[in-house]
C-alpha cells in the first residue's frame, strides 16, 4: 500500500510541476547558435565582396556575377536546399525588366532550410548584394552598401544550418534571399515578390539587412545600436517579439526615427523590405542610418566596425530564430 501511494504521489508531483519549456526557444540555445556568428568570418566575406576586383557589384555586370558564383558555391557547400523551379540557387532576371537601368541581365540568390513542422509557412531573410559599379574608373566598393548585409545573411544562413543538423532545425522555412538592382530601383525584391518561391500568403515575415556595419553621426558616443524601420507597421506582433528577443539577448539600443510615419528620408520605402510590405506582409529594415561615405568611392571594408557588425547580425538571427520556432504565426494588425 505504501509503494502505491509513493507511485501516486510521483504521477501528482511530476503532472503539477512546471510545463516543459520548448526547447528550441530556451535562451542557452538561442545564444549558442547566435554566437556562433563570427567577427572573422563577416570580415572575410566582407572584404571579397567590397573588394576592387569585384568593381562595385553593378546589376549586370560581369563582376556582380562573380558574387552570385561566390554566393551559389557557398550554399551549395553548407548544404542548403535550392528551391525546385532554381537548382542552381539563382533566379534569373532579363535585362528589359530593369527598364534599360542595368548593363545585363542579373541574378537573385536564393538558398533555404525547410521547416520541420511548418515546411510551408517561410520566414525570408533578404539583403541586396549590387553597388554602384565604377564610375570614371574608381570603384564604388559598397562596404556597407551592401556587403555589409549580404555578408551578414551569409552567416545567419551558417548558423541556422548548424543548427539543423544538430537537431535545433527551424520548424518554418527559411528563406535566405540575395536581391539585385535594389539601387536602381528595388528590382530584384520587386521581381521575387512577383515571382515567389512560396507563395506570398505562405511568407510570414521578411527581415531585410541593408548598411549594419558602420556608426552614424547620432551615435558615435555610444555605438551599440541599430535603427528598426517597419517593425510595427503591419505587425505590433512582431514589434513586440523583436522587443522581447534584444531586451533578454543582444541589449542593443533599438532606435525607430526613422519609422515615424512622417520621416523625411522616407526610408521604409527605399529599401527591398518595402516591396513585402506593399503585399501586407510584416516586415523589419535592419539599418545603421547614413554617413558620409554613403555611395561614395570611400566605403570601403576597412571603415566596418566587425564587432558592432556581429553583435547586430546576432539580433536578427536571434529574430528570425523566435519567430521560425514558435508555435503561432505572426498576427498581422487588423485593418
Amino acid at each position: 500500500m505504501q509503494k502505491i501511494l509513493l507511485c501516486w504521489l510521483a504521477v501528482i508531483v511530476i503532472s503539477c510541476g512546471p510545463a516543459k519549456t520548448d526547447s528550441v526557444l530556451t535562451k542557452p540555445v538561442m545564444d549558442k547558435y547566435a554566437n556562433q556568428i563570427k567577427t572573422e568570418d563577416l570580415k572575410e566575406h566582407l572584404y571579397l565582396l567590397a573588394s576592387d576586383i569585384l568593381e562595385g557589384r553593378e546589376t549586370g555586370g560581369k563582376r556582380q556575377k562573380m558574387a552570385v558564383n561566390y554566393f551559389t558555391a557557398y550554399y551549395e557547400h553548407l548544404g542548403l536546399l535550392a528551391p525546385e523551379a532554381y537548382p542552381d540557387y539563382t533566379q534569373l532576371i532579363p535585362q528589359e525588366y530593369f527598364e534599360n537601368k542595368s548593363k545585363g541581365d542579373s541574378q537573385n540568390v536564393l538558398a533555404y532550410i525547410k521547416g520541420s513542422e511548418f515546411p510551408n509557412e517561410v520566414v525570408v531573410i533578404s539583403a541586396h548584394y549590387d553597388h554602384l559599379g565604377m564610375k570614371d574608373d574608381e570603384v564604388y566598393n559598397g562596404a556597407d552598401d551592401n556587403a555589409s548585409g549580404s555578408s551578414a545573411l551569409m552567416e545567419l544562413a551558417e548558423s541556422f544550418q548548424m543548427a539543423k543538423k544538430q537537431g535545433y532545425g527551424p520548424k518554418r522555412s527559411i528563406l535566405f534571399l540575395h536581391v539585385t538592382g535594389e539601387e536602381i530601383g528595388l528590382y530584384g525584391s520587386k521581381y521575387y515578390t512577383e515571382h515567389p518561391v512560396f507563395s506570398l500568403d505562405s511568407t510570414v515575415v521578411d527581415l531585410n539587412v541593408d548598411m549594419v556595419g558602420r556608426i552614424d553621426e547620432k551615435h558615435l558616443d555610444k555605438k551599440e545600436y541599430i535603427y528598426l524601420i517597419g517593425s510595427g507597421r503591419i505587425s505590433k506582433d512582431l514589434h513586440n517579439l523583436t522587443e522581447k528577443v534584444n531586451r533578454e539577448h543582444t541589449k542593443l539600443k533599438l532606435d525607430y526615427t526613422y519609422d515615424a510615419p512622417n520621416d523625411p528620408e522616407n526610408y521604409f520605402r527605399r529599401s527591398d523590405q518595402y516591396n513585402f510590405a506593399i503585399n501586407n506582409i510584416p516586415v523589419i529594415f535592419f539599418f545603421n542610418g547614413s554617413h558620409e561615405d554613403y555611395h561614395q568611392t570611400s566605403d570601403t571594408a576597412d571603415k566596418i566596425d566587425f564587432d558592432l557588425l556581429a553583435l547586430r547580425t546576432r539580433l536578427v538571427f536571434l529574430t528570425a530564430w523566435e519567430i521560425s520556432n514558435r508555435k503561432e504565426r505572426i498576427v498581422l494588425d487588423a485593418k
